[in-house]
């Protein structure tokens, strides 16, 4: 059973800005952020109400969540800051039209202006996060909104302030146009704001249940990611003295990974710490998984998120610094990134965040580890197995490993090269576009050394033999044997990769025409080795063709040591 109250209660405006509530943004919450678009919609819902003929009907606002105990006014705002604040500039900017008696009254819900026989001294209702505070005092709450309005919004210290000099302004112009100089109309309005406007305040006196709330309204459809819950039940733990800067390091690497990122590392994170494949929400799963297993929430910061996010953007970006073989290894982490599949990253992050500063073992590792993922990719390996693949590679990273006792879970095993070889001379041309895409490139880049770069958009893959040999073609005289057709039309040595689309006059020409008009472009050269080397050759037999598939199995061969 929970031995911390919580308690929910509707209230209306009036009452959420008294001296019942005296409200404090904590230092990790992300700043403000409604920009006009959503200030905009919030004025256009209330307007529209107020307009409506039912004077009775009442406006509901959604839920805050606060860590407050019961009878005494300090509310950490766990959940809400975004409309408490809005709704302070929207009462501000009604302040800041009306006069005598009806402004005092209005002000009243932005300060409680004191009083010295109930021991309450004069302050604001809402207080902002430390930089934005004196800023919103000195220009909302205290109504200076003529001098908020002249400020040039560059010269101001962050977005946040932006966002508030914003929306300040639309309301006014909107509060304009609605009402003009009609300070009756407007004294309804605020009026109708405060009596017949509520919010549902759900408080609680500990941290825990606070955000336990928090997670539950917000797994209910708000536009939260996973992320922003685990974030403010971290943040949360982490003792209060840095929870200021281990917020903003939160924050930097939001940024730098971007949100929907930033929600793939803590997949990743969490396939790192459970070797298979996810059951449950991300959320359930990474708390079970990554930070019940973690010492301390500070520990979950520096020790895990930070090193394993760098990692990310390292293996994603193909950006491995180092003073040798960094061009090696980026090369390396672009193909991987060419799957279509991001299983490999657990794998390569793990191996990354640990081993990031040894350039010659992590060359050695990610070579092993564009392979492996090279492998499943064209032997057409499904989630299931991939994922169990990776995870004997996981699972041995945890174990000390140097290049001394390299990991060998990333290195194929002979059964593996042996079925890989097989594929590889197989029918490749009826694997699925991207696989086979995938193979011809690669094969191209191992021909050219890897100094060519690809753009596979526009790619296409076509047979030099053609699919349908017309009976008194060229190639009829050449390939008089249909079973030689049928042996070599789909296998590697009879593919060749086109920047261009395809060409269905073209695909039947005989050797010589294909050649001129097809598979050189308008120069009469090819981008690609593999085209090159067959407009290089002056016929095209059974037996060139033979000998050709020898060669570029070799090729594979040797660049991914399969024998």
């Amino acid at each position: 059973c929970m031995t911390k109250k919580i308690s929910g209660a509707e209230f209306p405006l009036a009452k959420i800005f008294s001296s019942d509530f005296d409200y404090v943004i904590p230092s990790y919450q992300r700043p403000y952020a409604w920009t006009q678009v959503q200030a905009g919609e919030l004025f256009s819902d209330l307007y529209d109400f107020y307009l409506k003929e039912d004077k009775e009907d009442t406006y509901f606002l959604g839920s805050i969540v606060l860590i407050k105990e019961e009878g005494k006014p300090p509310a950490e705002v766990i959940d809400g800051q975004q409309r408490l604040t809005t709704l302070t500039i929207l009462l501000a900017a009604l302040t800041h039209r009306a006069t005598g008696q009806i402004r005092d009254a209005f002000h009243r819900y932005l300060c409680e202006p004191g009083n010295v026989l109930e021991g309450l001294s004069q302050k604001p209702r809402l207080t902002l996060r430390e930089r934005d505070r004196d800023f919103f005092k000195r220009y909302v709450q205290d109504v200076a909104l003529d001098e908020l309005m002249a400020i040039d919004p560059a010269q101001l210290d962050n977005e946040s302030q932006r966002n508030i000099q914003a929306n300040a302004r639309l309301f006014l112009r909107r509060l304009e146009s609605a009402f003009a100089g009609d300070s009756q109309a407007a004294t309804a309005f605020g009026g109708f704001l405060v009596q017949r406007c509520f919010l549902v305040a759900v408080s609680t006196p500990s941290q825990q249940s606070a955000f336990r709330v928090f997670s539950v309204l917000n797994s209910r459809g708000l536009d939260l990611l996973p992320t922003d819950i685990i974030k403010s039940d971290v943040i949360g733990k982490v003792k209060p003295g840095l929870r200021e800067t281990y917020n903003e390091t939160w924050e930097e690497l939001e940024v730098e990974t971007g949100r929907d990122g930033f929600a793939e590392v803590f997949g990743h994170i969490r396939m790192i710490y459970a070797k298979e494949k996810a059951r449950r929400a991300l959320l359930d799963e990474f708390r079970e998984r990554v930070i019940d297993q973690v010492p301390s929430a500070e520990e979950l910061v520096t020790k895990v998120i930070e090193p394993f996010t760098q990692a990310y953007l390292v293996a994603k970006n193909a950006q491995f610094v180092s003073t040798s073989n960094a061009a090696e290894v980026n090369t390396l982490l672009r193909w991987l990134n060419r799957i279509d599949n991001s299983d490999w990253l657990p794998s390569a992050m793990c191996f990354l965040a640990d081993h990031e500063s040894d350039a010659e073992y992590v060359h050695w590792f990610i070579r092993r580890l564009e392979l492996l993922a090279a492998y499943m990719h064209l032997c057409g390996y499904d989630v299931n197995a991939r994922i169990e693949r990776y995870a004997r590679v996981l699972n041995a990273l945890e174990k000390p490993h140097s290049p001394a006792q390299p990991v060998t879970a990333v290195e194929l095993s002979d059964h593996e090269k042996k079925n890989f070889l097989q594929h590889l001379e197989g029918e490749v041309y009826l694997m699925t576009a991207r696989r086979r895409n995938y193979l011809i490139l690669r094969l191209d880049s191992f021909l050219s050394d890897g100094a060519a770069t690809y753009d596979p958009s526009i790619l296409t893959i076509e047979h030099v033999l053609p699919q349908t040999v017309a009976k008194d073609s060229v190639w009829a005289v050449q390939w008089p044997n249909v079973a030689d057709q049928m042996r070599w039309l789909h296998r590697l040595a009879n593919l060749v990769p086109l920047n261009q689309r395809r060409n269905s006059q073209a695909q039947n020409h005989d050797f010589e025409r294909k050649k001129k008009a097809y598979f050189g472009g308008k120069q009469g050269v090819s981008s690609y080795v593999l085209t090159t080397q067959v407009l290089n050759t002056s016929a095209w037999t059974p037996a060139v063709v033979e000998k050709r598939q020898k060669d570029l199995i070799d090729v594979l061969a040797s660049a991914w040591s399969l024998r």
